[in-house]
């Protein structure tokens, strides 16, 4: 990624500071996303090199525009975009509320909608984008419906998305991790994380930084002739 400019939407951490940690490592100038100012400085202090941090909301338009704006005035271009921003809660069927659905299409989808739309004019052609995506949008997963529908959602738009900008050579692809051990994840209790593992073949959770590597792979030129396919990170879990 020598010479290369990142922007990682949603980077401050967990996967999204893993992947952006590993694209400064690459040699890319990274940009990163946070909704809170201190996370963001946090990340941009814990990478350490090679890294600029903008606080943003991903699920307002009017920040993502400005982000690019900066990207843009700084490094002129994007060669490699992650939209990462996202958020998970659970709720059954009987207690799915309109602001939980509000809140997950809002941020998950919505946000990478828009952020792909404002980002059309600095992307490079030829750039490579990531979508974060989900073991859960195909397989059931109780209580977790919403979030599913989201992650759904966004790889039928990758399709889409792939076909539209075929003719500028740029790459749009998934990645699609199953339970991760986050940050968030260690504070869920112990009986709870045994749950989560059960039915992962490979028997634990993925690391971030596994992560980070298939998003690595997709958005290099180790990708050139990828475009529109879904790369499952899950241990097995959704494989067989």
């Amino acid at each position: 990624m020598a010479d290369k400019v990142a922007l990682v939407v949603g980077g401050a951490k967990g996967i999204g500071l893993a992947v952006a940690t590993r694209l400064a490592t690459e040699g890319a100038a990274v940009f990163i996303t946070g909704r809170a100012h201190d996370q963001v400085e946090a990340a941009v202090s814990a990478i350490g090199h090679g890294v600029y941090g903008l606080a943003a909301d991903a699920s307002a338009p009017e920040d993502l525009r400005r982000v690019m704006t900066d990207v843009r005035e700084r490094c002129g271009h994007i060669d490699a975009l992650v939209l990462n921003a996202g958020i998970s809660e659970p709720a059954s069927l009987g207690d799915v509320s309109q602001d939980h659905f509000d809140r997950h299409f809002s941020v998950n989808v919505r946000g990478t909608l828009f952020g792909l739309q404002a980002a059309l004019g600095t992307l490079r052609d030829g750039a490579s984008v990531v979508l974060m995506g989900s073991v859960a949008s195909s397989i059931g997963i109780a209580n977790y419906g919403t979030y599913a529908a989201t992650k759904a959602a966004l790889r039928s738009y990758a399709r889409t998305w792939a076909a539209e900008l075929a003719p500028r050579r740029i790459r749009i692809n998934v990645v699609a991790p199953g339970p991760t051990d986050t940050e968030m994840m260690a504070r869920v209790p112990d009986e709870v994380r045994a749950s989560i593992v059960a039915p992962i073949l490979l028997g634990r959770m993925a690391k971030p930084e596994e992560v980070a590597s298939a998003a690595l792979f997709l958005l290099s030129d180790e990708a050139s002739f990828i475009t529109g396919t879904e790369l499952f990170v899950d241990g097995g879990m959704g494989q067989i």
